[in-house]
């Protein structure tokens, strides 16, 4: 059975990458991503180090399984920049991505068809600069138990491999834990069957 805990994503922003098309620059950025939060800081960062472009097209994806996108043309023919940006997230098929383009426009009209394919064809490069790696989607849980329980939940967390993120460990003990999220429910019964222990899966 395939491992749908699997995802592509990058390891850190694309380097900047130049497409020339009749004399209009085409600059072209991918960016790693978690929220949609930080979309707004880093197109208005492109457009404060690109003054002159006259458009900042892009596109994010978020999400594995069902993922949340958005597409923007900043002013380009409708269609013409923000979906062929997107189009290249799904053709590398890596997602929790912001891939963004600066134009600076040469003077000499592309066309529709010619901006569609200068987007695309500078999306298309910034990836491939870009440090694509393979990740697990992780769900997270936070445990909370009484100290005298720690060495049977000790024991539980090694045998199944889980990773502990954080930890309070006084009388009353705190655990926040992960888990492949394929493996999530499995994760909760491993603990619920003691009364002493309580585990709650964190959302989002």
């Amino acid at each position: 059975m395939e491992n749908t805990d699997r995802y592509k994503t990058l390891s850190g922003p694309s380097e900047e990458i130049l497409f020339k098309e009749k004399k209009s620059k085409f600059f072209g950025y991918a960016y790693p991503i978690e929220s949609e939060d930080e979309v707004k800081p880093l197109i208005e960062r492109l457009k404060k180090q690109h003054h002159t472009a006259n458009h900042v097209c892009y596109a994010w994806q978020l999400g594995t399984s069902e993922p949340r996108y958005r597409a923007n043309d900043d002013g380009e023919p409708n269609n013409s920049a923000g979906m062929p940006i997107y189009g290249q997230i799904q053709s590398f098929e890596v997602t929790n991505v912001l891939v963004a383009v600066a134009r600076i426009f040469g003077g000499t009209k592309l066309g529709v068809g010619g901006l569609i394919t200068a987007y695309r064809t500078a999306a298309q490069m910034a990836l491939e600069e870009s440090p694509i790696v393979e990740r697990i989607e992780k769900a997270h849980f936070t445990i909370h138990f009484g100290y005298e329980t720690m060495d049977r939940v000790m024991r539980i967390i090694k045998q199944h491999h889980l990773e502990i993120v954080a930890q309070k460990l006084e009388m009353e003990c705190d655990l926040h834990i992960t888990a492949p999220k394929s493996q999530a429910e499995k994760t909760m019964r491993l603990f619920e069957e003691y009364h002493t222990v309580s585990i709650r899966q964190k959302r989002g």
